[in-house]
Protein backbone atom coordinates (compact mmCIF):
# COMPACT_ATOMS: atom_id res chain seq x y z
CA UNK A 1 0.00 0.00 0.00
CA UNK A 2 1.07 3.62 -0.60
CA UNK A 3 -0.01 6.49 1.64
CA UNK A 4 -1.37 9.75 0.24
CA UNK A 5 2.04 11.40 0.51
CA UNK A 6 3.68 8.59 -1.43
CA UNK A 7 5.09 6.83 1.62
CA UNK A 8 4.56 3.09 2.13
CA UNK A 9 1.93 1.85 4.55
CA UNK A 10 1.68 -1.29 6.63
CA UNK A 11 -1.44 -3.19 7.63
CA UNK A 12 -2.69 -4.19 11.05
CA UNK A 13 -5.75 -5.91 12.38
CA UNK A 14 -8.33 -3.81 14.19
CA UNK A 15 -8.32 -4.87 17.89
CA UNK A 16 -12.14 -4.86 17.74
CA UNK A 17 -13.28 -6.00 14.31
CA UNK A 18 -10.29 -7.96 13.12
CA UNK A 19 -10.46 -6.08 9.80
CA UNK A 20 -7.16 -5.03 8.23
CA UNK A 21 -6.31 -1.39 8.71
CA UNK A 22 -4.00 0.47 6.37
CA UNK A 23 -1.45 2.07 8.71
CA UNK A 24 0.30 5.05 7.13
CA UNK A 25 3.97 5.67 7.66
CA UNK A 26 4.69 8.75 9.80
CA UNK A 27 4.55 11.90 7.71
CA UNK A 28 6.43 15.04 8.70
CA UNK A 29 4.69 17.21 6.10
CA UNK A 30 2.38 18.99 8.54
CA UNK A 31 5.10 19.32 11.16
CA UNK A 32 7.19 21.13 8.55
CA UNK A 33 4.17 23.29 7.71
CA UNK A 34 3.94 24.34 11.37
CA UNK A 35 7.66 25.09 11.64
CA UNK A 36 9.89 27.96 10.57
CA UNK A 37 13.56 28.74 11.12
CA UNK A 38 12.88 29.55 14.79
CA UNK A 39 10.80 26.65 16.02
CA UNK A 40 7.41 24.96 15.96
CA UNK A 41 4.19 26.99 16.14
CA UNK A 42 1.72 25.73 18.73
CA UNK A 43 -1.67 26.20 17.05
CA UNK A 44 -3.39 25.91 13.70
CA UNK A 45 -6.87 26.68 12.39
CA UNK A 46 -7.59 23.56 10.42
CA UNK A 47 -4.22 23.04 8.69
CA UNK A 48 -3.16 26.70 8.59
CA UNK A 49 -0.64 27.83 11.16
CA UNK A 50 -1.67 30.57 13.62
CA UNK A 51 1.52 32.54 14.04
CA UNK A 52 -0.05 34.98 16.49
CA UNK A 53 -0.07 32.25 19.16
CA UNK A 54 3.68 31.79 18.95
CA UNK A 55 5.83 28.85 19.97
CA UNK A 56 6.16 26.80 23.14
CA UNK A 57 9.00 24.70 24.50
CA UNK A 58 6.55 21.88 25.31
CA UNK A 59 5.84 21.27 21.62
CA UNK A 60 9.34 21.97 20.33
CA UNK A 61 10.69 19.39 22.79
CA UNK A 62 8.19 16.79 21.57
CA UNK A 63 9.22 17.72 18.05
CA UNK A 64 12.81 16.85 18.93
CA UNK A 65 11.62 13.52 20.34
CA UNK A 66 9.87 12.39 17.15
CA UNK A 67 12.50 13.71 14.74
CA UNK A 68 15.24 12.01 16.77
CA UNK A 69 13.31 8.72 16.77
CA UNK A 70 13.42 8.46 12.98
CA UNK A 71 15.85 5.63 12.20
CA UNK A 72 16.80 7.02 8.78
CA UNK A 73 15.76 10.68 8.77
CA UNK A 74 15.58 12.60 5.54
CA UNK A 75 17.54 15.81 5.23
CA UNK A 76 14.34 17.76 5.89
CA UNK A 77 13.64 15.87 9.11
CA UNK A 78 17.22 16.31 10.27
CA UNK A 79 16.93 20.06 9.66
CA UNK A 80 13.78 20.13 11.79
CA UNK A 81 15.66 18.36 14.59
CA UNK A 82 18.50 20.87 14.40
CA UNK A 83 16.02 23.77 14.50
CA UNK A 84 14.23 22.33 17.52
CA UNK A 85 17.52 21.73 19.33
CA UNK A 86 18.57 25.32 18.70
CA UNK A 87 15.24 26.53 20.11
CA UNK A 88 15.69 24.48 23.30
CA UNK A 89 19.22 25.67 23.89
CA UNK A 90 17.98 29.26 23.47
CA UNK A 91 15.13 28.59 25.91
CA UNK A 92 17.47 27.28 28.61
CA UNK A 93 18.82 29.68 31.21
CA UNK A 94 22.21 29.54 32.90
CA UNK A 95 20.86 27.43 35.78
CA UNK A 96 19.27 24.74 33.60
CA UNK A 97 15.62 25.88 33.73
CA UNK A 98 13.67 26.73 30.57
CA UNK A 99 11.37 29.40 29.25
CA UNK A 100 8.18 27.99 27.72
CA UNK A 101 6.44 30.62 25.59
CA UNK A 102 8.04 32.60 22.80
CA UNK A 103 5.98 35.10 20.81
CA UNK A 104 6.16 35.48 17.06
CA UNK A 105 8.07 38.68 17.83
CA UNK A 106 10.85 36.42 19.26
CA UNK A 107 10.34 37.71 22.81
CA UNK A 108 9.87 35.37 25.75
CA UNK A 109 6.48 35.84 27.38
CA UNK A 110 7.41 34.11 30.64
CA UNK A 111 10.18 33.60 33.14
CA UNK A 112 12.23 30.42 33.01
CA UNK A 113 10.99 27.64 35.27
CA UNK A 114 10.70 23.94 36.05
CA UNK A 115 7.21 23.10 34.82
CA UNK A 116 6.23 20.40 32.38
CA UNK A 117 8.18 22.20 29.67
CA UNK A 118 11.43 21.69 31.61
CA UNK A 119 10.70 17.97 31.81
CA UNK A 120 9.75 17.72 28.16
CA UNK A 121 12.83 19.69 27.14
CA UNK A 122 14.98 17.10 28.91
CA UNK A 123 12.97 14.33 27.25
CA UNK A 124 13.65 15.82 23.84
CA UNK A 125 17.31 16.45 24.57
CA UNK A 126 17.79 12.96 25.99
CA UNK A 127 16.18 11.37 22.95
CA UNK A 128 18.48 13.37 20.68
CA UNK A 129 21.49 12.23 22.74
CA UNK A 130 20.50 8.59 22.38
CA UNK A 131 19.09 8.38 18.88
CA UNK A 132 20.13 11.19 16.57
CA UNK A 133 22.38 10.01 13.73
CA UNK A 134 24.10 13.42 13.68
CA UNK A 135 27.09 13.66 16.02
CA UNK A 136 26.82 17.45 16.38
CA UNK A 137 23.20 17.11 17.52
CA UNK A 138 24.06 14.38 20.03
CA UNK A 139 26.93 16.38 21.48
CA UNK A 140 25.04 19.67 21.91
CA UNK A 141 21.97 17.89 23.26
CA UNK A 142 24.11 16.20 25.92
CA UNK A 143 25.52 19.55 27.06
CA UNK A 144 22.05 21.04 27.43
CA UNK A 145 20.62 17.91 29.06
CA UNK A 146 23.42 17.76 31.61
CA UNK A 147 22.81 21.40 32.57
CA UNK A 148 19.09 20.81 33.07
CA UNK A 149 19.34 17.42 34.76
CA UNK A 150 20.70 18.86 37.99
CA UNK A 151 17.39 20.67 38.63
CA UNK A 152 14.28 19.15 40.22
CA UNK A 153 10.57 19.90 39.98
CA UNK A 154 8.02 19.05 42.67
CA UNK A 155 5.48 18.12 39.98
CA UNK A 156 5.16 14.38 39.16
CA UNK A 157 4.42 14.98 35.48
CA UNK A 158 7.40 17.28 34.99
CA UNK A 159 9.64 14.74 36.69
CA UNK A 160 8.15 11.93 34.60
CA UNK A 161 8.98 13.68 31.33
CA UNK A 162 12.47 14.46 32.61
CA UNK A 163 12.83 10.83 33.66
CA UNK A 164 12.03 9.69 30.13
CA UNK A 165 14.89 11.87 28.92
CA UNK A 166 17.20 10.42 31.57
CA UNK A 167 16.35 6.88 30.41
CA UNK A 168 17.39 7.80 26.88
CA UNK A 169 20.71 9.27 27.99
CA UNK A 170 21.48 6.20 30.11
CA UNK A 171 20.98 3.95 27.10
CA UNK A 172 23.89 5.65 25.34
CA UNK A 173 25.85 6.75 28.43
CA UNK A 174 25.12 4.11 31.13
CA UNK A 175 27.32 5.78 33.76
CA UNK A 176 26.00 9.33 33.33
CA UNK A 177 25.58 10.33 37.02
CA UNK A 178 23.13 13.19 36.57
CA UNK A 179 20.82 11.08 34.40
CA UNK A 180 20.90 8.19 36.88
CA UNK A 181 20.11 10.47 39.81
CA UNK A 182 17.34 12.22 37.88
CA UNK A 183 15.67 8.92 36.93
CA UNK A 184 15.74 7.69 40.52
CA UNK A 185 14.30 10.97 41.80
CA UNK A 186 11.62 10.95 39.10
CA UNK A 187 10.40 7.52 40.17
CA UNK A 188 10.39 8.59 43.82
CA UNK A 189 8.38 11.75 43.03
CA UNK A 190 5.82 9.74 41.06
CA UNK A 191 5.45 7.15 43.80
CA UNK A 192 3.91 3.69 43.61
CA UNK A 193 0.30 2.48 43.94
CA UNK A 194 -1.40 2.13 47.27
CA UNK A 195 -2.95 -1.16 48.35
CA UNK A 196 -6.48 -0.64 46.96
CA UNK A 197 -6.77 -2.73 43.75
CA UNK A 198 -9.72 -0.58 42.62
CA UNK A 199 -7.41 2.43 42.19
CA UNK A 200 -3.79 1.24 41.79
CA UNK A 201 -2.43 4.69 41.07
CA UNK A 202 -0.18 6.94 43.18
CA UNK A 203 -2.44 10.01 42.81
CA UNK A 204 -6.16 10.35 43.42
CA UNK A 205 -6.83 11.83 39.98
CA UNK A 206 -5.85 11.04 36.41
CA UNK A 207 -5.11 14.24 34.52
CA UNK A 208 -3.03 14.10 31.33
CA UNK A 209 -0.35 11.89 29.74
CA UNK A 210 -0.86 9.55 32.68
CA UNK A 211 0.84 6.60 31.03
CA UNK A 212 4.15 8.48 31.12
CA UNK A 213 4.17 8.13 34.92
CA UNK A 214 3.77 4.36 34.72
CA UNK A 215 6.42 4.18 32.00
CA UNK A 216 9.01 5.90 34.19
CA UNK A 217 8.30 3.54 37.10
CA UNK A 218 8.77 0.59 34.74
CA UNK A 219 12.08 1.75 33.28
CA UNK A 220 13.45 2.98 36.60
CA UNK A 221 13.09 -0.53 37.98
CA UNK A 222 15.24 -1.84 35.14
CA UNK A 223 17.97 0.79 35.09
CA UNK A 224 18.36 1.46 38.80
CA UNK A 225 18.94 -1.32 41.32
CA UNK A 226 17.30 0.72 44.07
CA UNK A 227 14.35 1.76 41.88
CA UNK A 228 10.72 0.79 42.37
CA UNK A 229 9.57 -2.73 41.64
CA UNK A 230 8.79 -3.57 38.04
CA UNK A 231 5.50 -5.08 39.18
CA UNK A 232 4.34 -1.70 40.50
CA UNK A 233 4.82 0.03 37.16
CA UNK A 234 3.26 -2.81 35.21
CA UNK A 235 0.28 -2.88 37.56
CA UNK A 236 -0.21 0.85 37.07
CA UNK A 237 -0.04 0.55 33.31
CA UNK A 238 -2.26 -2.53 33.07
CA UNK A 239 -4.98 -0.82 35.11
CA UNK A 240 -4.69 2.40 33.12
CA UNK A 241 -4.94 0.49 29.84
CA UNK A 242 -7.93 -1.54 31.01
CA UNK A 243 -9.96 1.39 32.37
CA UNK A 244 -9.46 3.21 29.08
CA UNK A 245 -11.06 0.44 27.00
CA UNK A 246 -14.69 0.53 25.95
CA UNK A 247 -15.99 -2.41 23.92
CA UNK A 248 -12.40 -3.23 23.08
CA UNK A 249 -11.60 0.24 21.75
CA UNK A 250 -9.53 2.95 23.40
CA UNK A 251 -11.65 5.55 25.15
CA UNK A 252 -9.07 7.66 26.92
CA UNK A 253 -9.54 9.92 29.92
CA UNK A 254 -10.68 13.31 28.59
CA UNK A 255 -9.08 16.71 29.00
CA UNK A 256 -11.17 17.35 32.13
CA UNK A 257 -9.48 14.42 33.86
CA UNK A 258 -11.01 11.78 36.10
CA UNK A 259 -10.93 11.66 39.89
CA UNK A 260 -11.35 8.60 42.05
CA UNK A 261 -15.02 7.97 42.75
CA UNK A 262 -16.20 10.59 40.24
CA UNK A 263 -18.27 10.14 37.11
CA UNK A 264 -15.97 9.77 34.13
CA UNK A 265 -16.71 11.87 31.07
CA UNK A 266 -16.02 10.49 27.58
CA UNK A 267 -15.03 13.71 25.80
CA UNK A 268 -12.99 15.79 24.98
CA UNK A 269 -10.42 13.03 24.34
CA UNK A 270 -6.92 14.25 23.51
CA UNK A 271 -4.34 12.61 21.22
CA UNK A 272 -1.62 13.12 23.84
CA UNK A 273 -3.27 10.43 26.00
CA UNK A 274 -3.18 7.94 23.15
CA UNK A 275 0.45 8.67 22.32
CA UNK A 276 1.52 8.35 25.95
CA UNK A 277 -0.21 4.98 26.21
CA UNK A 278 1.46 3.78 23.01
CA UNK A 279 4.87 4.84 24.35
CA UNK A 280 4.33 3.09 27.68
CA UNK A 281 2.99 -0.14 26.16
CA UNK A 282 5.90 -0.24 23.72
CA UNK A 283 8.30 0.17 26.63
CA UNK A 284 6.53 -2.54 28.65
CA UNK A 285 6.71 -4.92 25.68
CA UNK A 286 10.44 -4.27 25.32
CA UNK A 287 11.24 -4.56 29.03
CA UNK A 288 9.17 -7.68 29.70
CA UNK A 289 9.25 -9.44 26.33
CA UNK A 290 5.50 -9.98 26.79
CA UNK A 291 3.78 -9.63 23.39
CA UNK A 292 0.50 -8.89 25.14
CA UNK A 293 1.60 -5.28 25.55
CA UNK A 294 1.78 -4.93 21.78
CA UNK A 295 -2.02 -4.93 21.73
CA UNK A 296 -1.98 -1.59 23.52
CA UNK A 297 0.18 -0.12 20.77
CA UNK A 298 -2.18 -1.44 18.10
CA UNK A 299 -5.19 -0.01 19.93
CA UNK A 300 -3.49 3.38 20.04
CA UNK A 301 -2.83 3.24 16.30
CA UNK A 302 -6.43 2.15 15.79
CA UNK A 303 -7.73 5.15 17.75
CA UNK A 304 -6.15 7.50 15.22
CA UNK A 305 -7.42 5.44 12.29
CA UNK A 306 -11.04 5.35 13.50
CA UNK A 307 -11.29 2.66 16.19
CA UNK A 308 -12.59 5.14 18.78
CA UNK A 309 -15.86 6.11 20.44
CA UNK A 310 -17.14 8.03 17.41
CA UNK A 311 -15.71 5.72 14.76
CA UNK A 312 -13.93 8.49 12.90
CA UNK A 313 -10.30 8.96 11.83
CA UNK A 314 -8.35 11.41 13.98
CA UNK A 315 -5.99 12.63 11.27
CA UNK A 316 -6.12 14.25 7.86
CA UNK A 317 -4.43 12.15 5.14
CA UNK A 318 -4.29 15.18 2.83
CA UNK A 319 -2.07 17.18 5.21
CA UNK A 320 -0.55 14.57 7.54
CA UNK A 321 -1.87 16.53 10.52
CA UNK A 322 -3.52 15.11 13.64
CA UNK A 323 -6.88 16.47 14.81
CA UNK A 324 -6.85 18.33 18.12
CA UNK A 325 -9.47 16.33 20.01
CA UNK A 326 -12.36 13.87 19.84
CA UNK A 327 -15.74 15.41 20.71
CA UNK A 328 -19.13 13.66 20.89
CA UNK A 329 -19.82 14.92 17.38
CA UNK A 330 -16.49 14.00 15.79
CA UNK A 331 -13.01 15.46 15.61
CA UNK A 332 -11.95 18.99 16.35
CA UNK A 333 -10.60 19.68 12.87
CA UNK A 334 -7.81 22.01 13.99
CA UNK A 335 -4.41 20.40 13.43
CA UNK A 336 -2.09 21.84 16.04
CA UNK A 337 1.41 20.78 17.02
CA UNK A 338 0.54 18.61 20.03
CA UNK A 339 -1.97 16.45 18.16
CA UNK A 340 0.24 16.10 15.08
CA UNK A 341 3.21 15.09 17.23
CA UNK A 342 1.03 12.53 19.03
CA UNK A 343 0.01 11.06 15.67
CA UNK A 344 3.61 10.84 14.42
CA UNK A 345 4.83 9.33 17.69
CA UNK A 346 2.15 6.62 17.65
CA UNK A 347 2.70 5.75 13.99
CA UNK A 348 6.43 5.42 14.66
CA UNK A 349 5.62 2.51 16.98
CA UNK A 350 3.44 0.95 14.29
CA UNK A 351 6.55 0.17 12.24
CA UNK A 352 7.46 -2.49 14.77
CA UNK A 353 4.09 -3.78 15.95
CA UNK A 354 1.72 -3.59 13.00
Amino acid sequence: MIATDGRPTTTAGSPVTGHRLDVPAPSFAHLARLSDDTGLFEHARHAIVRREHGYCTDDVARGLVVTSREPEPTGAVLRLAECYLAFLTHAQDARGAFHNRLGHDRRWADESGLGDWWGRALWGLGTAVARSPAAWIREEALVAFSAGAVRRSPAPHAMAFAGLGAVEVLRRHPTHPAAAALLADAATTIGTPQGDPRWPWPQQRLTYASAALAEVVIVASQLRHDGPLLDSGLRMLAWLRDVQLRDGRLSVVPAAGWGRGAVRLRHDQQPIEVAALADACATAATVTGDPGWETGVRQAVGWFLGDNDVGTPMWDPATGGGYDGLTPHGPNLNQGAESTLALISTLQHARRWS
